[in-house]
């Protein structure tokens, strides 16, 4: 059986070598370095099935076999074939190894294959089943992101305590240029920090960014549409570049840096074992020296260094940089409340009034607060850290509040003086006897409202009626106008003041004596 493990291709040449060319024995075993023994096998196996040279054209290394060593295929033939793709599916569900499923294939085919070959034809097949696309990369095309496994320690200078750094490791897919980053958390703060420093080390901007599906990048992984992290989104829109994240669990999408990790590790990591590191600053100057030393390094297999084909394959293909680094910004949604003002980290902002009860997008940066409706920014705002505040812009407000807003404590004691003396005393009245004037400009307002509907000489009368009596109220000088008071001539003298109506004198008044 030993010799069934030489290939056909030597079985032929040993047959050609003896029947077309007469060798002997030991000169086509010196020919093809192989033993005297296993070539008198092949011989004799050839004269038993009636071979003659040369070989007819239809026979191919399968019926070759087949005919030379005939047990073997029998073996390969017995029983029923076990399905290789339902071994492979029920071998993607936990627990289950591939003895317990050629167990249960013998219990179905008692005549079946042993445990050995069955392992060995699911192998086989595997191997067949997992065929690796060698995938070509354009100049200036993908840009592949992740983080290595392995971390870095670094000591805070202030508490003196041991923390653990990140690797953020980005690298070009044709030249194999490599960017790594140490930063204190994988957040999104982090990451997009990250790649704003990327794309400035590489000196410019990829078509597609590859990254994997961690949360700061992808928010709902998917096979088909996955859902992109809206800031994430809006630093690759600001650059010109779009995102096609990897597949979820398909390490061979972002092969590139799953190797540019591997490398990263044994010569960053391991190199920077010994060293001990005081502040991440310290941490990513180390770094970048040994990062120049990586992309300087020569490949193996290959003419050049990672720099060189930079130079020549990537940056000139990789679209311009902006003209400022992108500022981080931040997404939330808010709600508009009845008050036409949106709340954002305990602070009101103004919307239009009209977006009362909808549902708005807001973009936050360290210096404005961005508010979109339907992807249409509606206002722009600066953004402030005064809790409980509000910044109302009058434009946003309805009419009616811009027009409220406009009457100060001042305004409308110079209104009351135009109207007469009797209301500007009143309304001084009012708004000097409040906690606070705001309070009483709603009693003001309706009395100004009460000149329109009456007229201003009712009101001033209405008004010095209401001194006399001492009813400093809106409610009082409405009552004196509904009941006229202000328009009986008893009640007033020529100089439009108030004048004591005289006693009336009747049998049935009792009088003040009455009482003592």
């Amino acid at each position: 059986m030993a010799a069934a493990r030489l290939s056909m291709r030597t079985i032929k040449e040993i047959l050609r070598l003896k029947w077309e060319h007469h060798l002997s024995k030991k000169q086509i075993a010196v020919s093809c370095n192989i033993a005297r023994s296993t070539i008198t096998d092949y011989l004799r196996r050839a004269e038993r099935a009636g071979l003659t040279w040369p070989l007819p054209e239809d026979l191919d290394d399968a019926k070759l076999q087949f005919i030379l060593f005939p047990s073997r295929a029998g073996i390969c033939n017995q029983g029923k074939r076990p399905d290789m793709g339902e071994i492979y599916k029920e071998l993607s569900h936990k627990g289950v190894t591939l003895q317990q499923l050629w167990l249960e294939y013998k219990q179905n085919n008692p005549d079946g294959y042993q445990y050995s070959y069955f392992c060995d034809l699911y192998h086989q097949w595997a191997k067949k089943r997992n065929v690796t696309l060698r995938q070509t990369y354009r100049a200036g095309e993908k840009l592949f992101v992740d983080y290595a496994g392995q971390t870095i320690p670094f000591t805070d200078q202030m508490t003196g305590q041991v923390q653990e750094a990140y690797l953020f490791v980005a690298t070009l897919g044709a030249s194999s240029y490599t960017f790594v980053w140490a930063s204190l958390k994988q957040d999104l703060p982090s990451w997009i920090d990250a790649h704003v420093k990327a794309f400035a080390f590489f000196g410019g901007v990829p078509e597609i960014v590859v990254p994997d599906n961690l949360k700061a990048g992808v928010t709902k992984p998917c096979r088909y549409e996955p859902e992109i992290n809206p800031t994430y989104h809006d630093l690759i829109k600001y650059y010109g570049a779009v995102v096609v994240p990897a597949r979820v669990r398909k390490p061979r999408d972002k092969a590139k840096v799953e190797s540019a990790v591997g490398i990263a590790q044994r010569w960053i990591i391991a190199a920077l074992r010994n060293h001990t590191f005081f502040g991440l600053h310290e941490l990513n100057k180390a770094i970048a020296e040994k990062l120049t030393e990586l992309n300087n390094r020569n490949f193996q297999k290959m003419e050049g260094s990672r720099s060189s084909l930079f130079e020549t394959i990537d940056k000139p293909a990789l679209k311009p940089l902006p003209l400022v680094p992108y500022e981080y910004a931040e997404w939330k949604t808010a709600a508009v409340n009845v008050d036409y003002h949106v709340e954002i980290d305990h602070h009101y902002y103004s919307v239009p009034y009209q977006l009362v009860r909808e549902r708005v997008d807001v973009r936050l940066t360290s210096n404005v607060v961005e508010i979109f409706f339907k992807n249409r920014r509606v206002v722009l705002h600066p953004r402030s850290y005064d809790k409980w505040k509000y910044t109302t812009l009058t434009g946003h407000m309805p009419q009616s509040h811009q027009r409220y807003l406009e009457w100060t404590p001042s305004r409308i004691v110079t209104w009351a003086g135009k109207n007469g003396p009797n209301t500007e005393k009143i309304v001084r009245h009012i708004l000097e006897n409040k906690p606070h004037p705001e309070q009483g400009f709603r009693s003001c307002l309706g009395i100004i409202r009460l000149g329109k509907l009456y007229s201003a000489e009712r009101l001033e009368a209405a008004c010095s009626l209401a001194l006399h009596i001492k009813g400093y109220s809106y409610k009082s000088i409405e009552s004196i106008l509904k009941t006229k008071l202000d328009q009986q001539k008893s009640f007033m003298d020529p100089l439009n003041n108030f004048t004591p109506k005289a006693p009336v004198v009747h049998s049935n008044i009792r009088g003040k004596g009455y009482y003592n």
